[in-house]
């Protein structure tokens, strides 16, 4: 049996941050029957799994007795990735050390920021000073696998504080950033907030954010391996390249995506459902993984790029675009340059 990736969605948080838009609600008491569910979904699933990535909402609100029992449900390859996002404050040394012994061997912290008035604006519940110290603890500890969060160009954000942001950051025991834009989403608090959509940097100074992130964490020994993610030697997310490698995975939990046999499917947004059914409904979307789709992908893989053995269409319309330092041409394949992740959409339209 081949291993596939499992994405298990945790729809809790203690409240919904301003620029969110993922489906999460607030009522914690549900979290035994949610995760009975999801061991019951995990148990009629046929799959064995290299990776494993707890998303969310804030699943370090699950105790590490559920995650334990999670982990235990699954069949699970020797040396998988085990993920788990953590917002700082929602974790102490002695949960951190329990979530170890339950197996969870990798750490997303949701930073975001360490500029105080960045973190409210954003509706953060932790300080600077707890990411830091999250951080530290989660090393200390035994996890030598530690991915941070990082929200460029947010409301009232200067290159003083993003500097400031990157300095503290690049220090940290981590061996693994996810630096992305900030994106206003419909019928979030933020997207309905005319004052401070009026203080987000305008398209230059994001640009120039952008870049100088790029630079400042290379210069720190993270590279960048997708537009958005950049890694220590070896540390790159192995259950993230499975969706831009479009391998297979399945997803368990509401508003989970699926891809298993050529297509795509998702659990409803809707947390009762999801509980009272015996096996979790889904909606399939559409097929997956056609040439466009997959070429697409590789061209977010900055470090692999676009192959022109697979794909020698893409040549001639490179040219232009090698030549404007939005791609470039390395062992056979076509890369985006920083320059050209700040417009990869348009680049992808012309190449795919």
């Amino acid at each position: 049996m081949q291993p596939i990736g499992l994405y298990i969605h945790v729809p809790f948080c203690v409240r919904k941050c301003s620029y969110c838009d993922f489906y999460s609600i607030t009522d914690l008491s549900l979290t035994d029957v949610y995760t009975a569910a999801v061991v019951r979904n995990i148990n009629a699933a046929d799959c064995c799994f290299d990776t494993v990535y707890f998303g969310g909402g804030t699943p370090s609100l699950l105790s590490a007795k559920q995650i334990y029992e999670v982990l235990s449900a699954a069949k699970i390859t020797a040396n998988a990735e085990i993920s788990m996002e953590c917002n700082p404050n929602s974790v102490t040394a002695d949960y951190l050390k329990e979530i170890h012994s339950a197996g969870v061997n990798r750490l997303s912290f949701g930073v975001q920021s360490f500029d105080k008035d960045e973190l409210k604006m954003l509706g953060r519940l932790h300080s600077s000073e707890q990411a830091v110290n999250a951080i530290i603890a989660a090393s200390k500890l035994g996890f030598d696998n530690i991915s941070a969060d990082l929200m460029l160009a947010v409301s009232g954000q200067t290159f003083k504080s993003l500097r400031c942001n990157l300095d503290i950051i690049s220090k940290l025991p981590l061996t693994h950033i996810s630096a992305y834009m900030l994106k206003v989403e419909e019928g979030t608090p933020l997207a309905a907030d005319k004052e401070l959509l009026s203080k987000i940097p305008d398209e230059d100074d994001t640009a120039e954010m952008y870049l100088e992130t790029v630079q400042t964490l290379e210069g720190s020994g993270f590279e960048q391996y997708e537009i958005s993610n950049f890694a220590k030697d070896g540390f790159e997310c192995r259950h993230n390249l499975k969706y831009w490698r479009c391998e297979e995975y399945l997803g368990i939990g509401p508003a989970a995506h699926s891809f298993i046999d050529g297509k795509r499917f998702a659990c409803p947004k809707n947390l009762s459902e999801f509980i009272s059914s015996d096996v979790q409904k889904t909606v399939t979307l559409d097929n997956g993984g056609s040439a466009e789709e997959k070429a697409m992908l590789s061209l977010r893989l900055t470090k692999e790029g676009l192959s022109l053995d697979d794909y020698p269409q893409a040549e001639k319309p490179a040219e232009i675009l090698i030549k404007n330092g939005l791609l470039k041409k390395e062992k056979g394949a076509l890369k985006l340059t920083p320059e050209g992740c700040l417009v990869s959409n348009e680049i992808i339209c012309r190449l795919v």
